[in-house]
């Protein structure tokens, strides 16, 4: 028997709220899994860390704990949205284990630090195609882990479409 065939990868892919992330699970079902294999699929959301708020804003004004409770109520809804539709896209696979992970705080951080935890084989992401401007201030997230991760990362782009219909 073909040893990639039956060799046990844990293949993590990081989505969140954009199409590219999506995009990318898509090919990764399409062209990574392999479903005569005992592969894991790990869907991994990283969950920005809650914003910093003083007890201030910038009026002046207090925030009240029921807007930062909804705040948070918010960004956990976000965050299962995202896992729910995910997973939705992984309903067809037969032999495959699908994880999910939910983890908080900055996703460089984040996506990195569990690729180490749950001993993925390859990291798999879209990329958002920042341009230059906005690369640099928000940093690329999928250029971080590719620098940091110890395993291969497979970084998809999600093809643009051409406005004149050209191709």
């Amino acid at each position: 028997m073909d040893d990639v065939a039956t060799n046990e990868r844990r293949i993590m892919v990081a989505v969140d709220e954009g199409e590219e992330s999506m995009y990318a699970l898509s090919w990764c079902l399409k062209n990574v899994i392999s479903e005569n294999s005992k592969d894991t699929l790990i869907l991994l959301y990283a969950k920005p860390p809650r914003p910093v708020f003083t007890t201030l804003d910038g009026t002046g004004y207090l925030f009240s704990s029921d807007i930062r409770s909804a705040i948070e109520s918010h960004s956990n809804d976000v965050a299962e949205c995202v896992i729910e539709k995910a997973k939705r896209m992984c309903k067809d696979l037969q032999n495959v284990k699908v994880q999910t992970r939910v983890e908080s705080g900055d996703p460089r951080d984040v996506i990195c630090q569990m690729v180490d935890k749950l001993g993925a084989n390859v990291l798999v992401m879209g990329s958002h195609g920042y341009g230059l401007i906005k690369r640099a201030f928000l940093g690329s997230v999928s250029n971080h882990c590719a620098q940091n991760v110890k395993c291969p990362v497979l970084i998809v782009k999600k093809p643009t479409t051409n406005v004149a219909g050209n191709k």
